[in-house]
């Protein structure tokens, strides 16, 4: 018997006139269900622990440290691998994902909010783990940086949406913590059952490792994976934070400056896709490093809040160009290394996420430019490193 590949099966079920039962419309409506549920968990997060459950400083600090947990463990992802396929074990994470941002609001205590933190923090490292190996897997290599970018487009589009629904529902409709957590919780966990029920299941052309695999030509890959989540680190823990501390910048205007930063990622991802799959790895991954370290440079001199307010919007514009470490990898490993190599590089990616926010929050107290600076050295490193980077090498 001929063996079925995901693009023989998605042409056959589009000559049945199922157009919409492809890889990428999957992809696209899961993409929505985890920006719309995690961007409604994280917009209210501050204001309700603060408010229902009295959190200090000291329980934040321990209930983001609880939410990367699981991202370090990633790997272990290959292991539920034995048990399930991909595409359900993607599905089974977002119904966690979900289910546990329904459950915020229901347990407004230090303890009650760990455990749901947990539950919603598994859900989504594993969800994306699954993504970029789904995608990496599904899509063409001539057409993923593309692809991808059009994904992070529809991320933007989610995450927009879902935060004019928070400020429709707590300024129109009066609507409370509770309620908000669970509209945005049921309406993921809906939308993943109905994926589960009416999507088919779309074949791997490569049977996958069922084993964690870690190869020395990958090096160069796993190197600048963890100067990218070194560098994340910086920007979601310390850059935020200076708009506040230093400029003084109020709840609403920061909520501004997340829209800004997704209306430009809308409109500019699918096209940095494509100019990535034009110019290749190597200059994409470059221009992004050098633009990184003038960036880091800006947060460590600047004094004007709306040339910070800038600085923080091209920031978050070079995380689109983050396509180009994927579709790297996606030309150098061996078809059948992905899985098991995105659940190692994910994990890779949040080692700094263990060191980084307390060992940088000391230096802050110290001389809070400091940690801007090690942000423009640690792009200096991914600027030196993607030097090396060959997509023609053999995988």
């Amino acid at each position: 018997m001929e063996k079925v590949t995901a693009e023989k099966a998605t042409s056959v079920l589009a000559e049945q006139g199922n157009t919409w039962h492809s890889p990428f419309v999957f992809l696209a409506i899961a993409s929505i269900v985890m920006s719309v549920t995690f961007a409604g968990w994280m917009a209210m997060l501050n204001n309700f622990v603060i408010e229902q459950a009295a959190f200090t400083g000291a329980e934040i600090g321990m209930l983001q440290s609880l939410r990367e947990i699981p991202g370090f463990l990633a790997f272990t992802a290959i292991f539920v691998l034995l048990v399930f396929s991909e595409q359900v074990f993607a599905l089974i994470a977002l119904c966690l994902l979900s289910i546990g941002v329904a459950a915020t609001g229901l347990f407004p205590s230090i303890y009650g909010l760990y455990a749901t933190t947990v539950l919603m923090s598994i859900g989504f490292h594993y969800y994306e783990t699954l993504n970029t190996s789904l995608s990496l897997q599904w899509f063409k290599k001539d057409e993923a940086a593309a692809k991808l970018g059009q994904l992070m487009s529809i991320k933007s589009a989610a995450s927009l949406t879902c935060y004019a629904l928070i400020w429709l529902g707590f300024s129109v409709f009066s609507a409370n913590y509770q309620v908000m957590y669970l509209f945005f919780g049921l309406s993921g966990l809906l939308l993943t059952l109905w994926l589960a029920f009416t999507m088919p299941n779309f074949p791997i052309e490569h049977p996958q490792h069922k084993k964690i695999i870690l190869r020395k030509r990958y090096s160069l890959y796993y190197l600048l994976t963890f100067l990218s989540g070194a560098r994340r680190q910086i920007f979601v823990v310390f850059a935020g934070f200076l708009m506040v501390e230093k400029f003084g910048y109020s709840v609403q205007q920061i909520t501004v400056l997340y829209m800004i930063n997704h209306v430009v990622n809308f409109f500019l991802a699918p096209k940095i896709g494509v100019w990535i799959a034009k110019v290749g790895e190597r200059k994409a991954l470059a221009l992004e490093y050098i633009g990184l370290i003038t960036v880091f440079v800006g947060y460590a001199l600047v004094e004007s809040a709306n040339m910070a307010a800038a600085l923080y919007v091209i920031d978050h514009l070079f995380f689109a160009m983050a396509i180009a470490l994927k579709t790297y990898f996606q030309k150098i490993a061996d078809p059948k290394d992905i899985a098991s190599s995105a659940g190692v590089s994910f994990s890779i990616n949040h080692i700094a996420a263990v060191v980084i926010p307390a060992t940088f929050g000391l230096i802050w107290l110290y001389d809070h430019s400091l940690v801007f600076y090690a942000g423009a050295f640690i792009a200096l490193l991914s600027l030196i490193a993607s030097r090396f980077v060959d997509t023609k090498q053999s995988a």
